[in-house]
């Protein structure tokens, strides 16, 4: 699929992963729908790139149907989701007091686990009345989970289970999909210069960096930006997870 006028709608697209994707499509002539809870930002961004800017919660079926519903209207429809909301969360299933607490896991797993799927769900019903292009697409989708699926580390037990979660639903999501012509990739980003890490003091970002491989740093958003890119465009990558993550592995903690 060409990224040049085509509507793409980005979920975080406000700051960081999310952002960078944004500004990368709008750089190659696409036009984006910019989601975030965050106001502030996510109208900064949307303005820059003379998109749209959608507030709303993933997990809120309602408000994700409105922001389809308007992004439809004010756009003509779109023709790709990047889901790049979430939120992470470190606590140790027995800490100094007492068991890590129930409610707070089940909101990790909302955001990020249930969040992503009823946006897919609900843009890919938006996006199977699309008309194919030459090679039979009419969408792609592209969620957001994170090595932690893989090598999640002590207090990661909610993060890493609603990442895992994102991995195990792409293969069949895109296997069903497939009928409509529309792709499901994730990415599985390791250390990223996100405001995830953005409260981190710099010796620590550096120190964290010079765990990965190569490069010995922390990641750039576009570099994820970048990889989507190619995701976006070669109508073969579907059904799978790719780790970005120069190699690294993580401890134990």
């Amino acid at each position: 699929m060409n990224i040049k006028d085509h509507v793409f709608f980005i979920t975080g697209g406000g700051s960081g992963l999310g952002e960078a994707t944004a500004r990368m499509i709008h750089a190659h002539g696409g036009h984006v729908a910019v989601l975030d809870l965050n106001e502030e930002r996510g109208k900064k961004v949307s303005e820059e790139l003379g998109g749209l800017y959608l507030k709303a919660d993933i997990t809120d079926e309602y408000e994700v149907q409105q922001a389809i519903r308007q992004t439809v209207e004010q756009m003509g429809g779109f023709h790709g989701v990047i889901n790049c909301a979430g939120m992470g969360m470190s606590k140790r299933v027995v800490g100094k007091k007492g068991p890590f607490p129930l409610d707070i896991f089940k909101k990790v797993i909302d955001v990020n686990l249930i969040g992503s799927f009823n946006v897919i769900r609900l843009a890919a019903e938006a996006m199977s009345e699309n008309k194919t292009n030459d090679e039979g697409e009419r969408g792609i989708i592209i969620n957001t989970s994170s090595v932690a699926a893989f090598d999640g580390q002590i207090g990661q037990a909610a993060y890493s289970a609603s990442k895992a979660g994102i991995v195990g639903m792409t293969l069949p999501i895109a296997r069903e999909l497939a009928d409509f012509g529309i792709r499901v990739m994730t990415i599985a980003p390791g250390l990223f210069d996100t405001p995830l890490l953005g409260q981190a003091t710099e010796e620590i970002r550096t120190a964290l960096g010079k765990q990965i491989p190569f490069p010995p740093r922390l990641g750039k958003p576009n570099e994820f930006a970048l990889l989507t890119k190619g995701i976006i465009e070669n109508p073969m990558m579907n059904g799978e997870t790719i780790r970005l993550d120069g190699a690294i592995r993580m401890a134990p903690r």
